[in-house]
Order: structure tokens, then sequence, then C-alpha cells
């Protein structure tokens, strides 16, 4: 980690702290306007510094982030997490979100065309419950 009074941009920042793999996929999301620094949505040359406030969306996902340190480099995972405190009020709210789209889940989800075999469960199917 770097000094405090350090600032750096926030598609390396967003690397550092491991959101994204690479990045080019931080400076595309930061594009995007999937991330907000303090409120306002940020360009990929905007600066981020220890105690600026992050809103970030990861497909449903958003996280309110503040930050504690900065770093360009991508370090392990427990050093990357000492970047960054994320809100409670966020990790309820995505926890919440994690379990409704756990209990809707699809039961089924058709990809293409179905198989012969596929066909012939289906007509089966439809057979039994029409008699019914």
């Amino acid at each position: 980690m770097n000094e405090d009074n350090e600032k750096l941009r926030i598609d390396k920042w967003l690397w550092a702290a491991r959101f994204y793999k690479t990045r080019s996929l931080a400076a595309e999301a930061v594009d995007g306007g999937k991330v907000k620094v303090n409120g306002v949505e940020a360009k990929r040359a905007k600066t981020v510094g220890a105690g600026d406030k992050l809103e970030l969306r990861l497909g449903r996902f958003v996280f309110d982030i503040d930050v504690l340190g900065i770093s360009n480099k991508r370090g392990s995972a427990p050093d990357a997490q000492k970047l960054y405190r994320e809100t409670d009020e966020s990790k309820a709210k995505r926890a919440l979100l994690a379990e409704q789209l756990r209990v809707d889940a699809p039961l089924f989800l058709f990809k293409g065309r179905p198989s012969k075999r596929d066909r012939r469960q289906i007509a089966k199917f439809q057979k039994t419950h029409d008699e019914s």
C-alpha cells in the first residue's frame, strides 16, 4: 500500500482491489457507468484516494465501498481486502438479493433446440398431464 495522501486512477484501483480480473475489464465497467465516486458517475481517469466512497455495480449486485488505502499493484486477496471496507447496509442488501435470486431461480433452463430424447420426454409429460 502507498501513502494515504496519494491518489490512483479508478480503473487501476478496482483492478488492484480485485473487483475485476483485468484492468481493461475495470476500465470497461467505469466507461459503462457502473462506478460512481462520491455519488458522481466516474470517468476512467478519475482518481480515488483514502476516504472516497464508491458505488460499484457488478451484475445485479451493488457494492457501497469506503476506500481505505491505495495500491497500484495487484496483490493477494487478503491484501486487496485491506484497501476497502464495504458498508453493513450494502452487505445486507447483497445478501437479500442473493437469497431472492436463489429462491426465484428457474426450474428448467432450455438451451437451444431440444434433442430427440428431450422431445419424447416432453411428449410423455404432456400426455400424462392431459389425461388428468
